[in-house]
This record gives structure tokens, C-alpha cells and sequence, in this order.
């Protein structure tokens, strides 16, 4: 016997893999999310460059690692449920995305506002760098002096 397949709380993966039915079907989603989850980490790190602060790339591995924790191990995510006091795993899982999504929604509300000062500010510059001298228009509106 394996020793993956002999924990309590062994993946899926390694446990129902080998077995055929249903074991197989669950191989195919855990290996198509896993593979989700290290793209879109993937095209994260390469979108945001060089300029993207270290706790946000932390943040992101430490993402990645929940995730894929709880792809190969989905009883894990049970028992932590559990642990909390929720019924269920993936209940667990939908709370976490909501507050994950409102906490999202929070922050790109911050980052729309920081762009629109900072285009009123620059339209605003723009337009004083172009406006004409007040000697020049009363120049204009008068006509040369003779």
C-alpha cells in the first residue's frame, strides 16, 4: 500500500487515480485546475513586471499553494471547514471567494478614484500651461495699441 493513499486526508489524485471510473475523471479536473491555477499565476507575474511589490508576488505563491492544496487534497478543505465551523468545504471555499471578490472589488473602487484625481489633475495642468497670458488676450480683445 502506498503511503499517499494510506492518510486519511491522501489526494485524490494518487488514492482514485489508478482505479479507474470515477477516480479517472477526478485526475482529469484536479489536473486541469492545477494547471489553471499555475497559468494564471504565471501570466500574473508576467503582467505586472518587475514593478509589482513583493508582498502582492507573495500573496500570489501563497495563493497558488492554497489552491493547489486544495485540489489535490479536497478533504483537507473539509476539515478545515470543519475546523471553523462551516458544513462544508466547499461552502468554506464560496465565503472565501466572496470576501476575496468584495476585497477585489474594494481595490480596483481605490485604484479607479487615485486615476480619475490624477486625470483631472493633469487635464487641469494641461489646461493652464495652455491658456493664453491675461495680457494677451486683453491685447487681442482691444486690438494692438497704436
Amino acid at each position: 500500500m502506498n503511503f499517499l493513499t494510506a492518510l486519511p486526508l491522501g489526494p485524490v489524485l494518487l488514492a482514485e487515480g489508478a482505479t479507474g471510473g470515477q477516480g479517472s475523471r477526478t485526475l482529469i479536473i484536479q489536473v486541469l485546475l492545477i494547471l489553471s491555477i499555475l497559468g494564471i499565476a504565471a501570466w500574473l507575474f508576467k503582467k505586472r513586471g518587475a514593478k509589482q511589490l513583493a508582498i502582492r508576488r507573495l500573496i500570489i505563491i501563497a495563493f497558488v499553494c492554497f489552491a493547489v492544496v486544495t485540489v489535490m487534497f479536497p478533504s483537507l478543505l473539509s476539515a478545515l471547514a470543519a475546523l471553523v465551523g462551516v458544513g462544508r468545504g466547499t461552502d468554506l471555499l464560496l465565503y472565501a471567494t466572496v470576501v476575496v471578490l468584495l476585497g477585489f472589488l474594494a481595490l480596483q473602487e481605490a485604484r479607479t478614484k487615485n486615476q480619475e484625481k490624477r486625470t483631472t489633475y493633469l487635464a487641469r495642468r494641461l489646461a493652464l500651461d495652455d491658456a493664453e497670458q491675461p495680457a494677451q488676450v486683453r491685447e487681442r480683445a482691444l486690438g494692438t495699441p497704436q
